[in-house]
């Protein structure tokens, strides 16, 4: 009888994951404020609340996003805004007992370059050498051939790396429209970081009858965009009645600078 092995499902988390055996302590994004020439350390805790050893390796990946929602790690360097050069990791490999911690250990060498400015970034990639759920078996009708399909869940730890308070905060706001999600019309915002700094953004829509009387406000969900990648907004608007709109598009920034847009709209049903 056949058997083919797939690795072929991997699960990049960035948040607490209960169900895995190897999880993260502490928060999987690591924001430092760096000056050039300065070095700054950091530690990644790993706990293995399996019931036997586990193997781990950390690798440098770099790390770029689109409004589409594709992610890609990839060997660094990928973008001229990655920090992955600057970092050293020890240990890159280890196996963590049944019920143990590991301490990941990682400084941030910052070149000592004029010409730095803004946000560089990279993740570390925490990946099992094993499985750690187990093989499901896939049977064909005939019986004929085996499949074991094996997940491995893997965490990327964000390090960020600002430089100073340097760099412009920018951002173009690319398509606004009216779409339906999951039973729901919704107004769709797609926004790219256009400048040096990463931006943590949350669109509130203001929407005006042709009267320019307001008929609320809706809140989109929040996202971090990096420099040079863009994400996607939804604001739920399906309790808005049948008609033409204005609407007024305004981002919170979080405290960072202030950008809107206008649009006109049309809700049907």
């Amino acid at each position: 009888m056949k058997k083919i092995v797939l690795s072929i499902l991997f699960l990049i988390l960035f948040s607490t994951n209960s169900f895995a055996q190897i999880s993260v302590l502490g928060e999987l994004t690591r924001r430092y404020v760096v000056k050039p020439g300065g070095v700054y350390e950091g530690t990644i805790v790993l706990r293995n609340k399996g019931d036997k050893p586990h193997d781990v390796k950390i690798e440098k990946k770099d790390y770029l996003f689109d409004r589409e929602g594709k992610n890609r790690f990839e060997d660094p360097p990928i973008h001229p805004r990655s920090n992955s050069e600057w970092i050293s990791v020890s240990p890159s490999k280890a196996s963590i007992p049944p019920g143990e911690s590991l301490n990941v250990n990682f400084k941030i060498y910052v070149p000592q370059k004029e010409n730095l400015i803004g946000t560089y970034w990279s993740v570390l990639m925490i990946e099992p050498q094993e499985p750690i759920v187990p093989e499901t078996l896939l049977r064909s009708e005939d019986k004929k051939l085996t499949m074991s399909l094996r997940v491995v869940i893997q965490h990327a730890i964000q390090i960020i790396t600002d430089i100073g308070e340097s760099g412009t905060t920018k951002i173009k706001f690319l398509e606004k429209k009216v779409v339906q999600k999951e039973g729901k019309r919704m107004l769709q915002i797609d926004i790219e970081n256009v400048g040096e700094r990463w931006v943590t953004f949350k669109p509130i829509v203001e929407l005006f009858d042709q009267d320019g009387k307001s008929m609320g406000k809706f809140e989109a969900n929040r996202a971090r965009i990096f420099p040079t990648c863009s994400a996607r907004f939804l604001a739920d608007i399906s309790e808005v009645p049948k008609g033409k709109y204005k609407a007024l598009i305004v981002t919170d920034g979080s405290g960072e600078k202030v950008f809107g847009t206008r649009m006109n709209l049309s809700v049907e049903d």
